[in-house]
């Protein structure tokens, strides 16, 4: 190479533009994904960006799809139990990677196929394990509203891990009184300042009650079917 010449960059595509997109949010969140940020992570200028998205929304909707692109699908005719319990660990999984998709995967009104072919998948396995239109709607939205509102607490607690939370429950023990909220100090003392405590492996134990319920749930209507067609 002469001297004075710099390496030739990778020519930009769409999918480079969007996994730059991504590392943008992941490194400052949302707020920080402009199209001038992205510029100058991709070291290119402003301008080339726009031959392959056409404009800010644009480039939303693609990091959500390769959120999407990220989640396990389930497995449509598997077993409906286990195929949505590691559907729901891996969304969890992506979220923890991606904190400010939270409130972002669900907003989007163009969605991908990625973000399709995911939808579809759910939808199927919940209606091939015998759940109706109704209960497939009521199923989705429980165990999406636990699974992301399990990853937003898990995003926006104090701790990261169990090596922080006796810190900083000790810290915020030291502005009260115990004697003023003896059950408080009682659930801290015991269970949170126990050693290897993790609020992460709640998840576990709340999405279990969570598929339980529906089981329970698909159980009562079919109970009712067959009654019905006595």
């Amino acid at each position: 190479m002469p001297a004075g010449m710099s390496p030739s960059r990778p020519r930009l595509s769409r999918e480079s533009v969007l996994r730059g997109a991504v590392a943008v949010a992941d490194a400052g969140g949302i707020g920080s994904l402009t199209m001038r940020s992205l510029a100058d992570a991709l070291e290119v200028k402003p301008m080339s960006i726009y031959h392959h998205v056409a404009n800010k929304d644009d480039v939303l909707d693609g990091i959500v799809d390769i959120v999407f692109s990220e989640i396990d699908l389930p497995v449509i005719g598997g077993d409906w139990h286990a195929e949505m319990r590691r559907r729901a660990s891996s969304a969890r999984e992506a979220m923890r990677r991606h904190p400010w998709a939270i409130g972002l995967v669900e907003t989007r009104t163009s969605p991908g196929p990625a973000t399709l072919k995911h939808h579809n998948a759910v939808i199927g396995t919940l209606r091939q394990a015998g759940f109706s239109v109704e209960m497939t709607a009521h199923a989705f939205a429980l165990i999406d509203a636990y699974v992301y509102g399990f990853a937003l607490s898990e995003a926006t607690l104090p701790v990261n891990g169990p090596e922080t939370v006796t810190e900083v429950a000790g810290r915020m023990m030291d502005q009260y009184s115990p004697g003023d909220y003896p059950h408080l100090v009682e659930f801290t003392v015991e269970h949170v300042m126990k050693p290897g405590y993790n609020y992460g492996a709640e998840f576990e134990f709340g999405l279990d009650l969570v598929l339980d319920g529906l089981a329970r749930s698909l159980q009562h209507a079919e109970s009712a079917r067959n009654t019905w067609s006595d």
